[in-house]
């Protein structure tokens, strides 16, 4: 959990530095190509330094390259979202990935999923609508909606990418070979739409890989150490850094729903985090179960939770 609000602190930040960026005249190919540029040669760096680039092995290249191909689609999906929309607006259509990081554990991978993740994860989305609401939206570029919609999509399928590697491979391998295959596939783009900038705005370009770099390793580490379904429900926090950033930064205060729909969010993540707790201790303090197995197993042995008390 600490290290998923970590990483919510530090995306939240890169997405301001994005939304700044485009007002510098940088364009979105240009942004893809450097946040992930500034990634290879940090982590190469570092880890040559601490003699350790031993973590950068993998006997999973093609997974890599997967989950960066699909990370490469959400991160375009964000950045638009971030450059068309408010940031509380863009921040509330990313937080439908919950709701669709549930439907792939229950639809796709068929694992048992509780009433309890279920009723809350509801209840932030409906948290999200109030936020959303037709007098917010209704005035923003459509292709933003669309875009940051796709980015909830594309956030639950790659947590489960990132769950999958995390098995085989250290949280340092995954944030090099995605920034390392990003960063490929942008530079294509570069003779196009590359141009030169003055130096505040490659500050900023500067800020949103380092940025970019920090979240992208906390969140590869806490899926390490943590349930896809448990630790994505702590991204609700980013409303609170985006709503401080579009007031501090870009002078743009939210609507009265932000406040209206804010508390039903982060309070629907906060039971799941209480529940999973709870469920972890009945079973075994050190157990390391998947969420859906310690509920299925809180149901079969506790006949209050049979009927739902």
């Amino acid at each position: 959990m600490g290290l998923r609000l970590g990483a919510t602190f530090a995306l939240a930040t890169m997405f301001m530095l994005i939304k700044l960026a485009g007002t510098h005249g940088v364009s979105m190919p240009e942004l893809m190509f450097w946040r992930q540029a500034v990634s290879v040669p940090l982590i190469a760096g570092w880890l040559a330094m601490s003699r350790q680039l031993g973590k950068l092995a993998t006997r999973r290249p093609v997974a890599h390259a997967g989950r960066a191909a699909v990370g490469t689609l959400g991160l375009f999906c964000n950045i638009a979202a971030s450059t068309l929309l408010p940031l509380p607006v863009a921040t509330t259509l990313g937080f439908t990935a919950p709701l669709f990081a549930v439907l792939i554990t229950a639809i796709i991978l068929r694992e048992h999923v509780g009433r309890w993740r279920w009723t809350s994860v509801v209840a932030g989305f409906a948290g999200v609508l109030v936020i959303a609401g037709p007098g917010e939206i209704a005035d923003v570029p459509t292709l933003g909606i669309v875009a940051g919609l796709g980015a909830g999509v594309i956030v639950a399928t790659v947590s489960f990418q990132i769950r999958d590697l995390a098995r085989t491979d250290t949280p340092i391998s995954m944030v090099f070979w995605f920034a390392l295959f990003g960063m490929l596939g942008a530079s294509v783009f570069l003779p196009f739409y590359g141009r030169i900038h003055d130096g505040e705005a490659y500050l900023i370009l500067l800020g949103v890989g380092l940025a970019g770099t920090v979240g992208q390793f906390f969140i590869a580490a806490s899926l390490r150490h943590a349930p896809v379904a448990t630790v994505v429900v702590i991204d609700y926090v980013s409303l609170i850094w985006a709503t401080l950033y579009g007031l501090v930064i870009f002078d743009s205060w939210p609507p009265h729903t932000t406040w209206l729909g804010a508390p039903l969010i982060i309070a629907a993540g906060m039971i799941i985090t209480w529940r999973e707790h709870f469920l972890a201790k009945r079973v075994s303090p050190t157990s390391s179960l998947d969420s859906g197995a310690l509920e299925e197993a809180a149901d079969e042995t506790d006949p209050d939770m049979r009927r739902g008390t």
